[in-house]
């Protein structure tokens, strides 16, 4: 067999856990920073891909193209190391067990969002700043922004809580990989799936969104171009971006601590014998 099974993912799940609340803040910071940027890169390929095959081959293989290609970025944080929050949504099953206390989840979660935060923003800058976010693409990141801080709140929440399920489950897969193909399919299944169905990820978000923004204050062209309609545009604020990012955030550490770390923690907590912290 190639493959963990289910109570040796958990396994190594708590082993995992105490392992990334064991790092310094230095370490989290810049690893943070590295999940941000590696979520971004992701974001910008499915808004340059997308651009423009809707037309072509429809809506819904518009969305299934855009996720698989943004599984690129959770590839790199699994497999390049990163410390990404919502994957890190998965901690508490390690909490559970004991082998990690509840100072070191928050610590890990405090610094890494901030530095996903940083590490977003700094790729939305910097993307911007190529000139290749104009024309079509421009277009497309502008509406995708648009489109995240009109949502209703109730719908942010719960699609927050749906995409981390996924993501979390791509994390909790991968550790039952062997080699690298294999948590590449881990990777790409549930990320390709979050996307295509319109799930909302924060840290994406925080990439996304501020894309928009950068667009919107500085590239009057592109605005033109992409017609948005004035009530919505003029949501794209600071506080449409936090807006959005707090209900998906809360949603994310739903989907993610709930419906994996908990259930699976119900089901395998006979077998955890990891050491008390």
């Amino acid at each position: 067999m190639n493959f963990k099974p289910p109570v040796e993912i958990a396994k190594s799940a708590c082993t995992v856990a105490k392992a990334k609340a064991g790092l310094s803040i230095k370490a989290l910071l810049v690893m943070g920073f590295l999940a941000g940027a590696y979520i971004a890169f992701g974001g910008f390929l499915m808004t340059t891909v997308t651009q423009d095959v809707a037309q072509y081959a429809g809506v819904g293989i518009s969305k299934m193209l855009g996720g698989m290609v943004f599984a690129l970025g959770l590839m790199l944080v699994i497999v390049g190391g990163a410390e990404l929050f919502t994957g890190n949504c998965l901690m508490p099953i390690g909490m559970l067990n004991g082998c990690v206390s509840f100072q070191g989840v928050l610590k890990n979660w405090t610094v890494v969002y901030v530095a996903n935060l940083i590490g977003s923003i700094f790729m939305a800058w910097m993307i911007y700043n190529t000139g290749l976010a104009t024309g079509a693409t421009g277009v497309n990141a502008l509406k995708i922004a648009v489109a995240k801080v009109n949502l209703p709140m109730t719908q942010m929440v719960f699609r927050g809580v749906l995409c981390n399920w996924l993501v979390v489950m791509a994390v909790w897969m991968s550790f039952s990989a062997m080699d690298v193909m294999s948590k590449y399919i881990c990777c790409l299944i549930p990320i390709s799936g979050f996307v295509t169905m319109g799930f909302e990820h924060s840290i994406a978000n925080m990439y996304f969104i501020a894309l928009g923004m950068f667009i919107k204050g500085g590239d009057a062209a592109t605005v033109e171009l992409a017609a948005v309609a004035p009530d919505k545009l003029a949501a794209l604020t600071m506080g449409g971006y936090w807006g959005n990012i707090i209900p998906v955030t809360l949603g994310n550490m739903v989907g993610g601590i709930l419906f994996v770390a908990v259930l699976y923690y119900m089901v395998f907590s006979g077998a955890l014998d990891e050491p008390k912290a």
